[in-house]
């Protein structure tokens, strides 16, 4: 998952830290409850670690990039544990979490069957009846050339539905923005995929 030298500038910056906890996070989340026990997958930077603290008691990230697990470590010590592995095939047992959330970061899950395997992981870490929600970017030009170099491949939000659904979430709502979509989904109470 690679990101270029602008990219990586900005998803550090004080600026799209106070953009995820104003907009990003509250747009994503409006009207849901997080419950006790949350994950997000891919934290990166450490940008919603803060928005999403004051959603629930306890905060897990799952992040690839064994140098930002680390930064993450250091900068947020007792406010998120953090678990360097996959999103797609996360080190977590089942039925461990309340909510899974991700925020502007499926574009750069590589592959159809990589985004679809972290689908199937998020459904996988959820009690049942939790909810798996975020965002991500809207594709174009300008998208496009933020992401020049970058591994990017967006997830036409028009596909999201059936692509959730796909691997046993239910109550899909997808909504589009201006520049990105959020989306959220259910386990379903009787599910009991490990």
């Amino acid at each position: 998952m690679a990101m270029n030298y602008f990219h990586r500038l900005l998803c550090r910056s004080a600026l799209w830290e106070r953009t995820s906890a104003t907009k990003i996070v509250p747009w994503a989340l409006s009207g849901l409850d997080l419950g006790a026990s949350a994950l997000e997958i891919g934290p990166g930077y450490g940008a919603n670690v803060r928005a999403l603290r004051e959603r629930t008691t306890t905060l897990t990230g799952v992040e690839i990039d064994p140098v930002l697990a680390s930064r993450l470590r250091t900068r947020h010590g007792s406010t998120l544990t953090v678990i360097e592995g996959d999103g797609a095939d996360m080190p977590l047992p089942p039925r461990q979490f309340d909510s899974v959330v991700c925020f502007t970061m499926l574009h750069h899950v590589p592959t159809v069957d990589e985004q679809d395997a972290l689908f199937a992981e998020a459904l996988r870490v959820l009690r049942p009846g939790g909810v798996f929600a975020g965002s991500d970017g809207l594709d174009g030009p300008v998208f496009r050339l933020m992401h020049l170099g970058d591994t990017c491949l967006p997830i036409p939000p028009d596909r999201a539905a059936d692509r959730l659904t796909g691997v046993g979430f239910t109550d899909v709502e997808i909504e589009t923005g201006t520049t990105s979509f959020r989306f959220r989904a259910r386990r379903p109470e009787g599910h009991r995929a490990t």
